[in-house]
């Protein structure tokens, strides 16, 4: 169930309803009611869940969803007693489901502090600053001008933000420090075809920063699109890097400027990452691993090893390789060749 401090819960909808809601056809059980939205994996009898590719096959057969969103192709899949709908775009109804249960807790229009803010002892504030309805803030922490913190925001103690930062969506630990123009807690970018284009995929997590953690000027760190993106304790992200939804990023990580992390990735303790490097989705990248300035990881990473190169790989192979490449090429513009 999403977090209550960042959206709402609606009334409860029968799959006959859902059915009306998105176009999709009931191949059984309209009368079943759904409170909440969730991936097969973590869905239980009051979620609704979707198959959007044969590779989650497994997944579907074991789900616990009571309805789940299926192409017709795949109705007979579905364990027994789970209803059924089916569509040509699942994850698309999905997101519309999830869109219609789990509204967004939307900032009002009231300057300066919220009436049910929580301010402890020693906060100072910007000129400017607004903080939405439920936030709280840790003592001693300081806020930067015109930064706007969002309803349900936790922030610890001692806490350094920036000025024109935005929060939202994020629970944040004791001294951690945000640089001007940060972003954390907006939307990650996820998007599902449609009969009408892409539509937005709800995302309905949260961001998650532990204590000590530094984040330069005008980085972005997406929420999660189901659970959480987490910052470990400890790290230290440069200016300008980028986070996607659902990334996991380890205990002391140093992340440098210009770099992008894309969603799902997993990061163990103490992994650094040179400029501008980038990491393809769902990759793992092992304790201790060293990636080097513009690699681009398009694997997983063992524990311990230095990657380098576009793609990405050992860096050994990779100066071996250049080496190599080198060699040809100088033959060759002499007309000759080692081959």
């Amino acid at each position: 169930m999403p977090d209550a401090r960042f959206f709402t819960t609606t009334d409860p909808l029968s799959v006959a309803d859902i059915a009306a809601l998105t176009g999709a056809e009931v191949v059984r059980g309209a009368d079943a009611v759904i409170k909440t939205v969730a991936p097969l994996s973590h869905a239980d009898r009051g979620a609704i869940a979707f198959l959007g590719d044969r590779r989650h096959l497994a997944a579907l057969d074991s789900t616990g969803a009571g309805a789940v969103f299926v192409p017709a192709a795949m109705a007979e899949r579905a364990p027994g007693g789970v209803a059924v709908l089916t569509t040509r775009f699942p994850q698309a109804a999905w997101a519309m489901t999830a869109t219609r249960l789990h509204p967004a807790i939307e900032a009002d229009d009231t300057a300066g502090v919220h009436p049910t803010a929580e301010l402890e002892d020693g906060v100072r504030l910007g000129a400017g600053v607004v903080i939405g309805a439920g936030a709280r803030v840790g003592r001693a922490s300081v806020i930067g001008a015109n930064t706007v913190i969002g309803p349900g925001v936790a922030i610890g103690r001692a806490c350094r933000i920036g000025a024109n930062v935005s929060v939202a969506f994020a629970l944040i630990g004791d001294r951690v420090r945000i640089a001007s123009g940060g972003v954390i807690g907006e939307a990650g970018f996820g998007a599902a075809a449609s009969a009408k284009g892409p539509v937005d995929i709800p995302q309905l997590g949260r961001v998650v920063i532990q204590d000590d953690v530094s984040i330069g000027a005008g980085t972005c760190i997406d929420r999660g699109a189901y659970g959480d993106t987490v910052i470990g304790e400890g790290s230290k992200l440069d200016n300008l890097v980028h986070i996607a939804h659902n990334v996991v990023l380890g205990r002391f990580c140093l992340i440098a400027a210009q770099v992008g992390i894309s969603g799902s990735v997993v990061i163990g303790d103490g992994v650094m990452f040179g400029g501008q490097a980038g990491v393809g989705d769902h990759q793992t990248i092992g304790a201790g691993a060293r990636i080097a300035g513009a690699a681009a990881v398009l694997s997983d990473v063992p524990p311990g090893e230095t990657w380098s190169g576009y793609p990405a790989r050992p860096l050994r192979r990779f100066l071996r390789e250049t080496v190599w490449l080198a060699k040809q090429a100088k033959a060759r513009s002499k007309g000759t060749s080692d081959e």
